[in-house]
């Protein structure tokens, strides 16, 4: 499912999201990282946090696209629910197949069901339908029953704590072993990208298909005020219920979605209107193919025995001059590199990978 009409600043700032997840997860040593290249160990939020709700965010901006005038032109809705599901499981099917590629060839002890790809799949089906089944309105109210209900989820729970967290207590209870967490002894898991906070990643995705709308309706100065709003609001509520990635808490979705959506309006107002580069298209272009295709990569480097050897010869220079961390950072930036230059070639000859 293409869209009917491509903006160049949305494809930018997908393909921004994609080289940003690249290099945050491919770094030369995990010892060695600088700290806004790292996840906030719980609460709290760091620029690496803001890259996969930016890009949920635009899962949901690009939908509107895509699926708004079609509604409006009066489109069968049957074919069109047939295609996003049909989208949407071809995603989390291949986010299943990186997942058990790496279970083989790096001989991990269990199978992790969750993942970035199999959130994406999910979020895009449940968004595709509000897209096709709701109005505007309608997709506000969603929003607001995801946001309001969640929250009241967490702030019932025992505690905000990972111990004994309510998602958590979700993640053990049906995941178990196949979590990205998993301590065998005491049968508790977790997952970053488990089933309850899936609720938090849904109302990112919704959110950006309420400003792809406004994106499309050309509404600049309402997106941005928006934007705003949803951004303070996040950060005052945050009082309450900590940012939180890992919960995908609703103050990290307004956060995050408040930040994007003013993102968005900057790229539309620079790119678009003014007629400036769209650094980042030709990765937007290429986005799951680049993702897939770079976890591919790490973990072929990993089962062959390559990587460390290549780390420590051609980048141990870097280490001796500057430090491990410099070190780690310069892989990861000749890994983003390389991957650009991959998209910029299936770009240049007009190749695009849909899923």
């Amino acid at each position: 499912m293409s869209q009917g009409r491509r903006i160049a600043s949305v494809d930018a700032l997908r393909g921004l999201a994609v080289a940003a997840m690249l290099l945050v997860n491919n770094p030369g040593d995990w010892g060695a990282v600088y700290a806004p290249l790292q996840h906030a160990a719980w609460h709290g939020c760091t620029p690496t946090d803001l890259i996969f709700p930016f890009f949920l965010f635009i899962v949901g901006v690009s939908a509107a696209l895509a699926l708004g005038p079609r509604v409006e032109v009066g489109s069968s809705l049957g074919p069109l629910q047939a295609q996003v599901v049909t989208r949407g499981l071809r995603i989390v099917a291949l986010g299943l197949a990186l997942h058990a590629l790496a279970w083989w060839l790096l001989d991990r002890p269990e199978f992790r069901v969750m993942g970035v790809l199999q959130r994406i799949g999910v979020c895009f089906i449940a968004v595709g339908f509000a897209a096709l089944r709701l109005r505007t309105r309608g997709q506000l109210a969603l929003l607001a029953v995801l946001l309001l209900g969640y929250g009241g989820l967490l702030m019932g729970s025992a505690t905000l704590d990972k111990p004994g967290s309510l998602g958590q207590r979700v993640d053990t209870a049906v995941l178990g072993r196949f979590a990205y967490e998993w301590d065998a002894k005491t049968g508790i898991a977790f997952d970053p990208e488990g089933l309850l906070s899936t609720l938090g990643a849904l109302a990112t995705t919704l959110w950006g298909l309420v400003c792809g709308e406004l994106l499309r309706r050309r509404r600049l100065r309402r997106l941005i005020t928006l934007g705003l709003a949803a951004a303070v609001t996040g950060w005052v509520g945050s009082a309450w219920l900590p940012l939180n990635k890992q919960l995908w808490t609703p103050s990290f979705v307004l956060w995050t979605g408040g930040l994007a959506a003013l993102a968005l309006a900057g790229a539309h107002a620079w790119m678009d209107r003014g007629g400036h580069r769209p650094w980042g298209r030709a990765f937007g272009l290429n986005a799951i193919g680049a993702y897939a295709g770079a976890w591919l990569c790490t973990v072929l480097l990993a089962a062959t025995g390559w990587m460390a050897p290549l780390y420590a010869t051609v980048f141990g220079p870097v280490g001796a001059a500057l430090g491990p961390r410099a070190q780690s950072l310069a892989f990861a930036l000749v890994f983003v590199g390389a991957w650009a230059l991959v998209v910029w070639a299936l770009d240049r000859r007009g190749w695009y990978w849909k899923i």
